[in-house]
């Protein structure tokens, strides 16, 4: 984990900052209309599972990822890095603490969806050791920019 950085589950508190956060890091995905999430999303979202948070010794937010578990399998989703400090190896380092937060509660695999058009994702993320196992049609509530087909690949990790 990188210096002077702290990791905790997330409390409804911190609603309006995993919105922020999550807003800026997919801004990236200029094939969709509209931002990534919204506080009664990220709410919905906690009933179901938590997001973990990385902070950096002033409380201040740099990194979130949403995961669920399921038995011996762990999802995880909406992985968010700050805008200004991407690149910097928190995208690793969390991918690695939720891969420990998942084996800390009895999961054996960690799976992940990303979406097509993202196409540095899945090399990024074959490199720590992902593999992908299929495809999933994209239902989300963001409408597609016109011309752009667009399917989940599902990615999953042995623990």
């Amino acid at each position: 984990m990188p210096h002077r950085t702290s990791i905790r589950i997330a409390t409804t508190a911190d609603i309006p900052d995993i919105v922020a956060i999550v807003n800026s890091a997919f801004e990236v995905e200029t094939f969709l209309d509209g931002t990534r999430t919204d506080g009664n999303n990220v709410a919905g979202m906690m009933q179901k599972g938590e997001f973990l948070l990385m902070e950096d010794a002033s409380g201040h937010l740099l990194a979130s990822v949403f995961v669920e578990l399921h038995g011996d399998r762990g999802y995880s989703g909406m992985f968010a890095v700050e805008s200004s400090r991407q690149s910097m190896g928190l995208g690793r380092a969390m991918v690695e603490v939720v891969e420990d937060h998942c084996r800390n509660h009895g999961c054996k695999f960690l799976d992940i969806k990303v979406l097509s058009p993202r196409t540095k994702l899945p090399p990024f993320y074959r490199s720590l050791g992902y593999v992908e196992t299929g495809v999933e049609e994209f239902r989300i509530s963001r409408p597609l920019k016109d011309g752009i087909e667009c399917h989940f690949i599902l990615m999953s990790k042995t623990l």
